[in-house]
Protein backbone atom coordinates (compact mmCIF):
# COMPACT_ATOMS: atom_id res chain seq x y z
CA UNK A 1 0.00 0.00 0.00
CA UNK A 2 1.61 3.28 -1.13
CA UNK A 3 1.90 6.25 1.17
CA UNK A 4 -0.22 9.19 -0.03
CA UNK A 5 1.74 12.18 -1.26
CA UNK A 6 1.33 15.14 1.06
CA UNK A 7 0.93 18.61 -0.44
CA UNK A 8 3.85 21.04 -0.07
CA UNK A 9 3.58 24.10 2.12
CA UNK A 10 1.63 26.81 0.32
CA UNK A 11 1.69 30.50 1.24
CA UNK A 12 -1.17 30.15 3.73
CA UNK A 13 0.37 27.14 5.49
CA UNK A 14 3.79 28.78 5.60
CA UNK A 15 2.24 31.95 7.01
CA UNK A 16 0.48 29.96 9.74
CA UNK A 17 3.69 28.13 10.62
CA UNK A 18 5.59 31.41 10.85
CA UNK A 19 2.84 32.88 13.03
CA UNK A 20 3.01 29.96 15.46
CA UNK A 21 6.80 30.08 15.72
CA UNK A 22 6.53 33.83 16.34
CA UNK A 23 3.98 33.22 19.11
CA UNK A 24 6.20 30.56 20.67
CA UNK A 25 9.24 32.86 20.50
CA UNK A 26 7.45 35.87 21.96
CA UNK A 27 6.05 33.63 24.69
CA UNK A 28 9.43 33.64 26.42
CA UNK A 29 9.28 37.38 27.09
CA UNK A 30 5.67 36.99 28.28
CA UNK A 31 6.91 34.34 30.73
CA UNK A 32 9.69 36.64 31.93
CA UNK A 33 7.28 39.51 32.51
CA UNK A 34 4.64 37.37 34.24
CA UNK A 35 7.03 35.69 36.71
CA UNK A 36 8.66 38.99 37.69
CA UNK A 37 5.94 39.65 40.27
CA UNK A 38 4.26 36.28 40.83
CA UNK A 39 5.27 32.78 41.98
CA UNK A 40 6.62 31.11 38.82
CA UNK A 41 5.09 27.71 39.55
CA UNK A 42 1.69 29.32 40.07
CA UNK A 43 2.05 31.13 36.74
CA UNK A 44 2.74 27.78 35.07
CA UNK A 45 -0.29 26.28 36.84
CA UNK A 46 -2.55 29.08 35.59
CA UNK A 47 -1.22 28.70 32.05
CA UNK A 48 -2.30 25.05 31.97
CA UNK A 49 -5.61 25.74 33.70
CA UNK A 50 -6.47 28.27 30.97
CA UNK A 51 -5.37 25.79 28.30
CA UNK A 52 -7.58 23.03 29.72
CA UNK A 53 -10.79 24.92 30.53
CA UNK A 54 -13.10 25.24 28.68
CA UNK A 55 -11.42 23.43 25.76
CA UNK A 56 -11.56 20.05 27.52
CA UNK A 57 -15.39 20.11 27.31
CA UNK A 58 -15.28 20.28 23.50
CA UNK A 59 -12.30 18.05 22.68
CA UNK A 60 -12.51 14.23 22.87
CA UNK A 61 -10.16 12.41 25.22
CA UNK A 62 -7.04 11.13 23.44
CA UNK A 63 -7.02 7.42 22.70
CA UNK A 64 -4.09 6.36 24.89
CA UNK A 65 -3.52 4.61 28.25
CA UNK A 66 -4.23 6.79 31.29
CA UNK A 67 -0.73 6.22 32.68
CA UNK A 68 0.82 7.74 29.55
CA UNK A 69 -1.55 10.71 29.69
CA UNK A 70 -0.63 11.36 33.34
CA UNK A 71 3.07 10.88 32.64
CA UNK A 72 2.90 13.32 29.72
CA UNK A 73 0.99 15.92 31.75
CA UNK A 74 3.44 15.77 34.66
CA UNK A 75 6.50 15.73 32.44
CA UNK A 76 5.42 18.67 30.31
CA UNK A 77 3.64 20.67 32.99
CA UNK A 78 5.78 20.20 36.09
CA UNK A 79 9.23 19.40 34.72
CA UNK A 80 9.38 21.19 31.36
CA UNK A 81 7.38 24.35 32.00
CA UNK A 82 7.46 24.47 35.80
CA UNK A 83 11.27 24.41 35.85
CA UNK A 84 11.53 26.74 32.85
CA UNK A 85 9.37 29.37 34.56
CA UNK A 86 11.43 28.99 37.73
CA UNK A 87 14.69 29.28 35.77
CA UNK A 88 13.55 32.49 34.08
CA UNK A 89 12.63 34.04 37.42
CA UNK A 90 16.05 33.06 38.77
CA UNK A 91 17.95 34.82 36.00
CA UNK A 92 17.69 32.92 32.72
CA UNK A 93 17.10 35.47 29.97
CA UNK A 94 14.11 35.06 27.69
CA UNK A 95 16.20 34.93 24.52
CA UNK A 96 18.81 32.48 25.74
CA UNK A 97 16.11 30.34 27.36
CA UNK A 98 14.29 30.04 24.03
CA UNK A 99 17.50 28.72 22.48
CA UNK A 100 18.62 26.40 25.27
CA UNK A 101 15.20 24.73 25.43
CA UNK A 102 15.95 23.42 21.93
CA UNK A 103 18.51 21.13 23.56
CA UNK A 104 15.48 18.84 23.80
CA UNK A 105 16.22 17.73 20.23
CA UNK A 106 19.59 16.30 21.29
CA UNK A 107 18.25 14.79 24.52
CA UNK A 108 15.46 13.15 22.51
CA UNK A 109 17.97 11.54 20.13
CA UNK A 110 20.05 10.22 23.03
CA UNK A 111 17.01 8.87 24.91
CA UNK A 112 15.66 7.24 21.75
CA UNK A 113 19.03 5.55 21.25
CA UNK A 114 19.06 4.30 24.85
CA UNK A 115 15.46 3.13 25.23
CA UNK A 116 14.17 2.60 21.67
CA UNK A 117 17.32 1.21 20.10
CA UNK A 118 17.53 4.00 17.50
CA UNK A 119 20.97 4.65 16.11
CA UNK A 120 22.46 8.10 16.62
CA UNK A 121 23.59 9.13 13.15
CA UNK A 122 27.01 10.73 12.45
CA UNK A 123 25.55 14.18 11.73
CA UNK A 124 23.60 13.98 14.98
CA UNK A 125 26.81 13.17 16.87
CA UNK A 126 28.42 16.24 15.30
CA UNK A 127 25.42 18.40 16.16
CA UNK A 128 25.29 17.13 19.75
CA UNK A 129 29.02 17.74 20.16
CA UNK A 130 28.74 21.33 18.91
CA UNK A 131 25.70 22.03 21.08
CA UNK A 132 27.28 20.71 24.27
CA UNK A 133 30.46 22.63 23.48
CA UNK A 134 28.26 25.73 23.23
CA UNK A 135 26.72 24.88 26.58
CA UNK A 136 30.19 24.63 28.13
CA UNK A 137 31.15 28.02 26.69
CA UNK A 138 27.95 29.64 27.97
CA UNK A 139 28.46 28.18 31.43
CA UNK A 140 32.13 29.17 31.63
CA UNK A 141 32.20 32.60 30.01
CA UNK A 142 28.80 34.23 30.30
CA UNK A 143 29.54 36.01 33.57
CA UNK A 144 27.41 36.79 36.59
CA UNK A 145 24.23 37.63 34.69
CA UNK A 146 23.50 33.92 34.25
CA UNK A 147 23.36 31.80 37.40
CA UNK A 148 24.38 28.17 37.43
CA UNK A 149 21.04 27.14 38.93
CA UNK A 150 19.01 28.89 36.19
CA UNK A 151 21.16 27.21 33.53
CA UNK A 152 20.78 23.82 35.20
CA UNK A 153 17.00 24.19 35.61
CA UNK A 154 16.65 25.14 31.92
CA UNK A 155 18.57 22.04 30.85
CA UNK A 156 16.46 19.80 33.11
CA UNK A 157 13.36 21.45 31.62
CA UNK A 158 14.65 20.63 28.12
CA UNK A 159 15.30 17.05 29.27
CA UNK A 160 11.70 16.85 30.50
CA UNK A 161 10.57 17.97 27.03
CA UNK A 162 12.64 15.16 25.52
CA UNK A 163 11.03 12.60 27.84
CA UNK A 164 7.60 13.87 26.79
CA UNK A 165 8.60 13.32 23.14
CA UNK A 166 9.22 9.65 23.90
CA UNK A 167 5.87 9.45 25.68
CA UNK A 168 4.22 10.80 22.52
CA UNK A 169 5.97 8.07 20.56
CA UNK A 170 4.67 5.48 23.03
CA UNK A 171 1.10 6.82 22.72
CA UNK A 172 0.85 5.58 19.13
CA UNK A 173 -1.58 7.49 16.93
CA UNK A 174 -3.18 9.61 19.65
CA UNK A 175 -4.45 12.97 18.46
CA UNK A 176 -1.88 15.57 19.53
CA UNK A 177 -4.38 18.37 20.01
CA UNK A 178 -6.51 16.19 22.29
CA UNK A 179 -3.37 15.16 24.16
CA UNK A 180 -2.33 18.80 24.73
CA UNK A 181 -5.78 19.84 26.00
CA UNK A 182 -6.48 16.84 28.26
CA UNK A 183 -2.95 16.66 29.67
CA UNK A 184 -3.29 20.34 30.64
CA UNK A 185 -5.76 19.21 33.34
CA UNK A 186 -2.96 17.45 35.21
CA UNK A 187 -0.27 20.07 36.07
CA UNK A 188 -2.31 22.85 37.81
CA UNK A 189 -2.83 21.07 41.15
CA UNK A 190 0.77 19.87 41.77
CA UNK A 191 2.19 23.17 40.47
CA UNK A 192 -0.11 25.19 42.75
CA UNK A 193 0.82 23.04 45.76
CA UNK A 194 4.52 23.46 44.99
CA UNK A 195 4.01 27.23 44.59
CA UNK A 196 2.36 27.42 47.99
CA UNK A 197 5.15 25.40 49.61
CA UNK A 198 7.99 27.38 48.01
CA UNK A 199 6.59 30.92 47.87
CA UNK A 200 4.00 30.78 50.62
CA UNK A 201 0.22 30.71 50.40
CA UNK A 202 0.01 34.46 50.97
CA UNK A 203 1.88 35.05 47.70
CA UNK A 204 -0.43 32.61 45.92
CA UNK A 205 -3.51 34.36 47.31
CA UNK A 206 -2.24 37.84 46.41
CA UNK A 207 -1.53 36.75 42.86
CA UNK A 208 -4.99 35.29 42.41
CA UNK A 209 -6.87 38.21 43.98
CA UNK A 210 -4.78 41.31 43.25
CA UNK A 211 -3.27 40.76 39.81
CA UNK A 212 -4.22 43.31 37.16
CA UNK A 213 -5.62 42.89 33.65
CA UNK A 214 -2.14 42.69 32.13
CA UNK A 215 -1.29 39.61 34.17
CA UNK A 216 -4.49 37.80 33.19
CA UNK A 217 -3.99 38.81 29.55
CA UNK A 218 -0.59 37.12 29.78
CA UNK A 219 -2.26 33.97 31.14
CA UNK A 220 -4.70 33.98 28.23
CA UNK A 221 -1.84 34.44 25.75
CA UNK A 222 0.15 31.55 27.23
CA UNK A 223 -2.81 29.24 27.77
CA UNK A 224 -4.89 29.87 24.67
CA UNK A 225 -2.53 31.48 22.15
CA UNK A 226 0.66 29.60 22.89
CA UNK A 227 -0.76 26.24 23.98
CA UNK A 228 -4.21 25.59 22.49
CA UNK A 229 -3.92 27.63 19.27
CA UNK A 230 -0.20 27.03 18.84
CA UNK A 231 -0.16 23.26 19.27
CA UNK A 232 -3.49 22.85 17.55
CA UNK A 233 -2.41 24.63 14.37
CA UNK A 234 1.03 23.01 14.45
CA UNK A 235 -0.46 19.51 14.73
CA UNK A 236 -2.85 20.27 11.86
CA UNK A 237 0.01 21.49 9.67
CA UNK A 238 2.05 18.36 10.36
CA UNK A 239 -0.96 16.14 9.61
CA UNK A 240 -1.60 17.89 6.30
CA UNK A 241 1.94 18.60 5.07
CA UNK A 242 4.13 16.13 6.97
CA UNK A 243 6.59 16.47 9.84
CA UNK A 244 9.58 16.61 7.49
CA UNK A 245 8.32 19.88 5.97
CA UNK A 246 6.89 21.51 9.09
CA UNK A 247 9.10 20.46 12.03
CA UNK A 248 12.33 22.18 10.84
CA UNK A 249 10.52 25.53 10.94
CA UNK A 250 10.63 25.27 14.76
CA UNK A 251 14.23 26.44 14.41
CA UNK A 252 12.71 29.91 14.05
CA UNK A 253 11.42 29.82 17.65
CA UNK A 254 14.79 30.74 19.24
CA UNK A 255 15.37 33.28 16.46
CA UNK A 256 12.12 35.05 17.29
CA UNK A 257 12.80 34.57 21.00
CA UNK A 258 16.23 36.21 20.79
CA UNK A 259 14.88 39.11 18.72
CA UNK A 260 11.89 39.65 21.01
CA UNK A 261 14.11 39.57 24.10
CA UNK A 262 16.52 42.06 22.56
CA UNK A 263 13.64 44.44 21.73
CA UNK A 264 11.73 44.05 25.01
CA UNK A 265 14.57 43.73 27.52
CA UNK A 266 17.56 45.07 25.56
CA UNK A 267 19.26 41.74 26.13
CA UNK A 268 22.94 42.06 25.37
CA UNK A 269 25.08 39.16 24.22
CA UNK A 270 28.64 39.42 25.53
CA UNK A 271 31.23 37.34 23.64
CA UNK A 272 30.86 34.30 25.88
CA UNK A 273 27.11 33.94 25.43
CA UNK A 274 27.27 34.89 21.74
CA UNK A 275 29.86 32.22 20.93
CA UNK A 276 28.04 29.60 22.98
CA UNK A 277 24.66 30.45 21.47
CA UNK A 278 26.12 30.28 17.96
CA UNK A 279 27.55 26.82 18.67
CA UNK A 280 24.25 25.57 20.08
CA UNK A 281 22.27 26.90 17.11
CA UNK A 282 24.79 25.51 14.59
CA UNK A 283 24.56 22.13 16.28
CA UNK A 284 20.77 22.29 16.13
CA UNK A 285 20.79 23.11 12.41
CA UNK A 286 23.20 20.25 11.77
CA UNK A 287 21.00 17.91 13.81
CA UNK A 288 17.91 18.82 11.75
CA UNK A 289 19.37 19.19 8.27
CA UNK A 290 22.52 17.07 8.54
CA UNK A 291 21.15 14.00 6.78
CA UNK A 292 21.06 15.74 3.39
CA UNK A 293 24.48 17.35 3.93
CA UNK A 294 26.02 14.04 5.02
CA UNK A 295 24.68 12.15 2.02
CA UNK A 296 25.75 14.74 -0.55
CA UNK A 297 29.18 15.71 0.77
CA UNK A 298 30.65 13.13 3.12
CA UNK A 299 29.06 9.76 2.47
CA UNK A 300 31.20 7.60 0.16
CA UNK A 301 29.76 6.94 -3.27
Amino acid sequence: MSTPTLPPLNARALGLALLITLIWGVNFIVIKWSVSGAPPLLVAALRFAVAAVPAVFFVPRPQMPARLLWAYGLTVGVIQFGLLYLAIQLGMSAGLGSLLMQMQAFFTALLAARFLGERVQPWQVAGITLAFAGMAVIGALSGGDLTVISLGLTLVAAFGWAVSNLLVRASGRANMFSLVVWSALIPPIPLTLLAGLTNGWDAVGRTLTHSGPGFWAAMLFMGLGNTVLGFGVWAALIQRHGAARVAPLSLLVPVFGLIASALAYHEAFPPGKAIGAALVFTGLVLHVFGRRWWRTTLQPA
